[in-house]
Parts: C-alpha cells; sequence; structure tokens
C-alpha cells in the first residue's frame, strides 16, 4: 500500500516536470513576441515624431499666412479710411456745387428779367418799326428840324437810339449764351462730382466686402491653428506613452527572460528530486502549499482580494459604465464607482509604463504585463493619487494609487482600460475588461 502511495506520487512529479519541459518552448515564442511589439512601438513612435514635425511645419506656416492676412487687413482698414476721407471730400464739393447752383438760379431770375424787359422793349420797337413803315419815322425826325444845328442833333439822337437797338439785340443774346453755358457747366461738375461719389461709394463695398472676406479667412486660420495645437499637444502626449512604453516593454521582455531562466531552474531541480522518491515529491508539494497560503496572507483589507484569475479586479465599488457606445463615442473601458477613500491595485504583474497627469484622464497609470507571450497594457485614470513611478516593477493586487476625479470626469470613479497590446492614441487594441476581470 506504502509502495503504491509513492509511485503514485512519483508519478505526480513527473507528469509536473513534463510540463515544465514544455515551458522554455512556450516562453521563447512569448519573447519573441514581446521583441516584434518593441519594434512595432519603435515604429509608432517615429511615425509620431514625423506627425510632430509635419505639425509644427504646419503651424508655422499657418502663423505666416496669419500674418500676412493681418497686414492685408491693416492695408484695407488704411485704404477704407482714405476712402472715407475722399467720400467726405467729394460730398464736401458736391454741397458747394449746390450752394453755386443755388446761387446761379438767383441769378438766372435776374437774367430771366432782363430778358423779358429786353423782349418787351424790342417788341415795341418792332411795333413802331411796323407803324411806321421801317425808317420813315426816323426820317419825319430828322425833316423836322427848323434849322441845321437842330437836324445835326436829330441825326446824332437817331444814330443814337439805332445803335442802343442793336446793342440790346447783341446784349440779350450774349446773356442767353452766357446762361446756357453756366446752366451747362454747373450741371457737368455735379454730373461729374456725383459719377466720381457713385464710384467712391462702390469702392467702399468692396473694400468691405474684402475685409470681410480676410477677417473670416484670419478667423479660419486661427481655428486651424487652433486644431494643430490641439493636436501636437496629443502626438507629444502619445510620444511621452510610447516612449515609456518601449521602455517598460523592454522590462518586461528582461523579466520574462528571468522567468524563463527561473523555470528552466525549477526544471532541472524537478528532474534531481524525481528520482527521490516520494519523500521528496511530499516535501516539494509541502513547500508549494506553504508558498500559496503566504501569498494570499498579502491581500489588503481595503483592497479588492488576489485573485486565482489571470486579472485582478482593479477596486471596489459598481460598474456604473460599460465598455461600447457612450454619449454618441466609443467608450474604450469601464468605469467603477464607490465612495469614500478606494484603493486601486494593479490588475495584474508589470512594469509600470508611465504615471504622470493628463488633461483628460487625469492622474493615470498605465502599466505593461507579459502574460502567456501576450502583451497587454491596463490604464487607470482619474486618480486622487498615485503610489507607483514609471519603470517600477508592480506584482498583481499591489496598490497604484486611490480613486479619485481628476481630469475629464463628473465625480468619484476609476477609469479602467484594457489593451490587448500596446497601447496607442487611437485605442484600436482596448478590450472589454469585463472578459478578462475576475469580478
Amino acid at each position: 500500500m506504502h509502495r503504491n502511495k509513492v509511485i503514485a506520487m512519483s508519478a505526480t512529479v513527473i507528469l509536473g516536470l513534463g510540463s515544465l519541459l514544455a515551458v522554455p518552448s512556450a516562453y521563447a515564442e512569448s519573447l519573441q513576441d514581446m521583441k516584434d511589439k518593441k519594434v512595432t512601438i519603435q515604429e509608432k513612435r517615429t511615425d509620431v515624431q514625423s506627425n510632430i514635425y509635419k505639425t509644427e511645419a504646419k503651424i508655422k506656416h499657418l502663423q505666416s499666412q496669419q500674418l500676412t492676412v493681418e497686414e492685408q487687413l491693416d492695408q484695407l482698414e488704411k485704404n477704407m479710411t482714405a476712402n472715407a476721407n475722399k467720400i467726405i471730400e467729394k460730398t464736401a464739393e458736391i454741397n458747394k456745387t449746390n450752394a453755386e447752383i443755388e446761387s446761379l438760379k438767383a441769378e438766372i431770375v435776374v437774367l430771366k428779367d432782363r430778358i423779358a424787359k429786353r423782349n418787351e422793349l424790342l417788341k415795341e420797337r418792332a411795333v413802331s418799326y411796323q407803324e411806321s413803315g421801317g425808317n420813315l419815322n426816323y426820317l419825319e425826325v430828322l425833316l423836322g428840324a427848323s434849322n441845321f444845328s437842330e437836324f445835326i442833333d436829330r441825326v446824332s439822337a437817331v444814330a443814337t437810339i439805332v445803335e442802343a437797338d442793336q446793342d440790346i439785340i447783341k446784349q440779350h443774346e450774349q446773356d442767353k449764351k452766357s446762361l446756357e453755358e453756366a446752366q451747362s457747366a454747373v450741371e457737368k461738375k455735379k454730373l461729374d462730382l456725383e459719377k466720381m461719389l457713385a464710384e467712391l461709394e462702390t469702392a467702399k463695398q468692396q473694400l468691405q466686402v474684402q475685409k470681410n472676406q480676410k477677417e473670416v479667412l484670419l478667423a479660419e486660420l486661427h481655428k486651424q491653428k487652433e486644431h494643430a495645437e490641439h493636436d501636437i499637444v496629443g502626438f507629444e502626449e502619445e510620444a511621452a506613452n510610447l516612449k515609456a512604453q518601449e521602455t517598460a516593454v523592454a522590462q518586461a521582455i528582461q523579466l520574462e527572460q528571468k522567468r524563463l531562466a527561473d523555470a528552466e531552474a525549477v526544471r532541472k531541480k524537478a528532474a534531481a528530486e524525481a528520482a527521490a522518491a516520494a519523500a521528496a515529491a511530499k516535501k516539494k508539494q509541502a513547500s508549494i502549499s506553504s508558498s500559496s497560503s503566504s501569498s494570499s496572507s498579502n491581500a489588503t483589507v481595503s483592497a479588492p482580494a488576489v485573485s486565482s484569475g489571470t486579472f485582478n479586479r482593479p477596486s471596489a465599488g459598481y460598474v456604473s459604465s460599460g465598455f461600447g457606445g457612450r454619449w454618441g463615442k466609443s467608450h474604450n473601458g469601464i468605469d467603477i464607482a464607490a465612495s469614500g477613500t478606494v484603493p486601486v491595485v494593479a490588475t495584474a504583474d508589470g512594469v509600470v509604463i508611465r504615471a504622470y497627469k493628463s488633461s483628460s484622464y487625469g492622474n493615470v497609470v498605465m502599466i505593461s504585463h507579459s502574460i502567456n507571450g501576450q502583451t497587454f497594457t491596463s490604464v487607470y485614470a482619474h486618480l486622487n493619487s498615485m503610489s507607483v513611478s514609471a519603470g517600477q516593477v508592480v506584482s498583481k493586487g499591489q496598490q497604484v494609487g486611490y480613486m479619485g476625479n481628476t481630469g475629464h470626469s463628473f465625480g468619484q470613479h476609476l477609469h479602467f482600460e484594457l489593451h490587448k497590446g500596446a497601447w496607442n492614441a487611437a485605442k484600436s487594441n482596448a478590450v472589454n475588461p469585463l472578459n478578462y476581470l475576475s469580478m
């Protein structure tokens, strides 16, 4: 009976040894996967750095465009001021011309009255001329002289009257001509001024349209510059995360190599102990039991107990928001809410990528894990405080901070993300944590 028991225990040890013999091959494959992922992260960092350079160049170009548009706006303002001054000048000239026209109208009234009187005088002379038969009246005047001296006086008087009639006719014609020329000149001047004023008004409207267009363009350039500056902040944050992640993955590879070496040492030790029969197997089993009991004593009272699953629950509380669509956007993790002072723990063994303050995540811790050849990245956001730092090796269930309400948050909770692979800004590797956690 005792012999059978020893044989059974030896068989158990040999079976365990067989499983250990298979471990190095699996670890070798996992190391290659991690090295491939490190190369992918390096390539992604190069792409992000290229995006930073391109965006910086875009910002400089936009700044140059803004300066040009601002100079154009300044010139337009000067042109509009000059145009407004010209409009004032032409309006004053038009007002002056209107005054001249009003003054001319008064002169025209006088001229018209003078012409009317002359017309009456000429009509009277024409009637007299017609009734007397032309020049006979003047002849009678001359022949009616009583002596030669009187005749000479009458001849002189008649000549004076005839000459006066001719002067009246000439003056009449000259006044009419002057009146017509004055009216034509003033009206032409007014038309020219009104035409110039209309052109200035059109130019004013065109300048205003150009100014409005430039202001719209300047506003669009400001908007593009703000977007570019926002993008570059995101690129710089992503670059910092990728750099830290590359370092953490390298550390994770070293841990994996150490685990491989430890596994090989365990395998050799198990092979030696297999020949020692049931007593050695019983002793090893007792050692494993002791190790299990000691690890279970590490659980913290206020933190979630360390589970036997691959991933541990990161904090106490209830799931207030799940993975997937939310508010028209993609929610790439889950929210766990609780009140009071709530510890947040690492979901698995790993290396801290970054522990920093983000504008969106708030206080956030990112951890890289290597589990059975697969790289995972866990994210703990909106923390009140952090108790780990970049490059630190953490164990499953180890506290990384306390639940909080920092960053883009609307109440105390933990935003927890799990990425199957490396973290990236697009979060294309994000998976539903509830499919992996032991809740």
